[in-house]
C-alpha cells in the first residue's frame, strides 16, 4: 500500500496516524504541499482533485482520507477500530461524514488564519475569526456532549472515528482553537488522543515541522 501524502497536512496526518493505529504497513510517497506538487503531474493523474492524500493498493487508487481509513480498517480486519456490527459501524460512519462535511471546515478557518497566513507573511483576519466562532462552538458542543459520558467518541475504545475527528485539531495550540470551554472535548484531545502512540509518532508542530527539538 502506497500513501501519497505530505505528513504536515490535516488529512495526511489523519491517514498516517490512522494506518499506524490500525497496524497497517504502508510506503509513504512524499508530495510537497507547499511546493504545490499535488497540483501537477504525475500526482493529478492519481487524484484529479489535486489534494492530498491518495492511496494506491494494487490496482485500486483511492482518495478521500476517511475512505482510506475505512478501507484500511476493513482490509486489516481490525474490528475494535471499525466494528462489523451494523449499528456500531453506522455510528462511526456518521462521525466520519460529520468530520468531513462540518467539523473539518469549522477547525480549518483557525488553521488558515492563525497558522498559514502568518507563515506566508500575512496577518490573521480578526473579523473572519470572530464571525466563525459561533459555528465552531455549536459543533464543538455537539462533540463535547458526546464525550461527556465516554472516554472515546463511540465508547470505551478508540476507533478510526477518533482519529478522524482529532485530525482537524492537531495543531490546536498554534491554530488558537477555542476549545478550552468544552471540557470533555479538551480532555479527550489532550489526555486520550495525544497519548496514543500513533498520534505521537506522527507529531506535527508549530511551523508545520515534523521534527521535535
Amino acid at each position: 500500500m502506497q500513501i501519497h501524502a505530505d505528513p504536515i497536512t490535516v488529512n495526511c496526518r489523519k491517514v498516517l496516524a490512522g494506518l499506524d493505529f490500525l497496524g497497517v504497513p504502508y510506503e509513504l510517497v512524499h508530495v510537497d504541499y507547499f511546493k504545490g506538487e499535488q497540483k501537477s503531474e504525475p500526482y493529478v493523474s492519481l487524484n484529479p482533485n489535486a489534494s492530498v492524500p491518495s492511496m494506491v493498493d494494487g490496482d485500486l487508487v483511492l482518495w478521500e482520507s476517511n475512505a482510506i481509513l475505512q478501507y484500511a480498517a476493513e482490509k486489516a480486519g481490525v474490528e475494535k477500530a471499525y466494528p462489523r456490527d451494523l449499528k456500531a459501524r453506522a455510528d462511526i460512519n456518521r462521525w466520519l461524514l460529520w468530520e468531513s462535511s462540518s467539523w473539518f471546515p469549522a477547525c480549518y478557518v483557525y488553521l488558515v488564519e492563525n497558522c498559514v497566513k502568518p507563515l506566508l507573511g500575512g496577518q490573521p483576519d480578526g473579523n473572519v475569526l470572530s464571525a466563525h466562532d459561533a459555528q465552531f462552538h455549536k459543533l464543538a458542543a455537539i462533540l463535547d456532549s458526546r464525550l461527556a459520558d465516554r472516554p472515546w467518541v463511540t465508547g470505551n475504545n478508540p476507533t478510526i472515528a477518533d482519529i478522524a475527528l482529532a485530525a482537524p485539531m492537531h495543531l490546536h495550540g498554534w491554530q488558537k482553537l477555542p476549545h478550552a470551554q468544552h471540557k470533555h472535548l479538551t480532555r479527550w484531545l489532550t489526555e486520550n488522543i495525544e497519548s496514543l502512540p500513533s498520534w505521537q509518532k506522527t507529531w506535527v508542530g508549530e511551523g508545520f515541522t515534523t521534527q521535535k527539538h
